[in-house]
């Protein structure tokens, strides 16, 4: 068993991921997307802080740069306030089983913008696996019309391109963060990355005076418990079981493992939400996984 340690870490985050796209879609229903997201920062930022402190010595990423502090930051706006914004209300429109299998499009997309904004080359195996991804997605987002001449969605356009937006989003944030965590702490680099969007989502919520609804949604005891699920097996336990992993095993291994979250849904989905699962779902989802896997060999 011991030896196994790094895949069981990384087959345990695909879990909390599970866990936290569904209690995140719960919640979100509950108390609106923007009122969840500054939430779940604000707990991630305790469960986070809580851990450096004993780790590090350090509750605050203090001990970082001013060069670490901007790169990060700015991965925090764009990842965290834009790309999460728009995931998350993507869990309100289309469910978080849909949302997760589209946000499967962020290695492929990292790959795309670090070879455009980086320079950094991609071997004909990786493009495979890029296209493959994308190819298992598609065909499960879209669908034959009746007259089996014309393509239509499967799903709201909305929350489609609200999910391929947040995979941008988070993609975008991932290459502007490595800038930042070169050789700095990762976990003290997300609390960094988590100041950006609660700093970023005051904003937001002064500009669109939300602050009232946001203050009424913490007297939802239900969305308090399921939100703070979600932050704890999330931006805590799931990123540090993350990185567990990554130093444990081949990080193109781990990548491939956490990245089955969308098939862990399928059965949630199916037997305790009572959800219609097509088989041209289930095909499409494992075909994504296969494309993962394929970009990591």
């Amino acid at each position: 068993m011991g030896n196994y340690l790094g895949e069981i870490a990384a087959l345990s985050t695909a879990f909390c991921w599970a866990i936290t796209a569904t209690a995140f879609e719960t919640t979100g229903k509950k108390i609106g997307s923007m009122n969840l997201n500054l939430l779940r920062l604000l707990l991630g930022m305790v469960f986070l802080s809580v851990f450096t402190f004993i780790t590090r010595g350090y509750l605050f990423p203090v001990d970082a740069s001013a060069s670490e502090w901007l790169w990060l930051l700015m991965s925090g706006f764009v990842g965290i306030v834009i790309g999460d914004l728009l995931l998350f209300e993507a869990f309100v429109q289309i469910g978080s089983r849909i949302s997760m299998l589209i946000y499967a499009s962020v290695p492929p997309l990292s790959g795309i913008l670090a070879f455009v904004f980086l320079g950094e080359s991609m071997k004909a195996i990786q493009v495979l696996g890029m296209i493959v991804t994308l190819a298992g997605i598609a065909s499960v987002i879209l669908v034959g019309g009746k007259d089996n001449k014309r393509v239509s969605f499967s799903h709201p356009i909305k929350g489609i391109l609200l999910a391929f937006g947040g995979a941008l989003g988070q993609a975008a944030g991932y290459i502007i963060g490595k800038f930042g965590m070169a050789s700095y702490d990762p976990f003290a680099s997300t609390q960094i990355r988590l100041l950006a969007g609660m700093l970023g989502f005051a904003i937001i919520f002064f500009i669109r005076n939300n602050w009232k609804s946001f203050f009424q949604s913490l007297k939802r005891t239900d969305a308090l418990k399921s939100a703070t699920i979600g932050s704890f097996f999330g931006p805590f336990l799931g990123i540090s079981l993350s990185l567990y992993a990554v130093q444990k095993i081949n990080p193109g291994v781990a990548s491939t493992l956490t990245s089955i979250t969308p098939v862990l849904l399928i059965p949630f989905a199916f037997f305790i939400k009572k959800e219609k699962i097509a088989i041209r779902e289930v095909i499409g989802t494992l075909i994504t996984l296969v494309g993962v896997g394929i970009m990591f060999i």
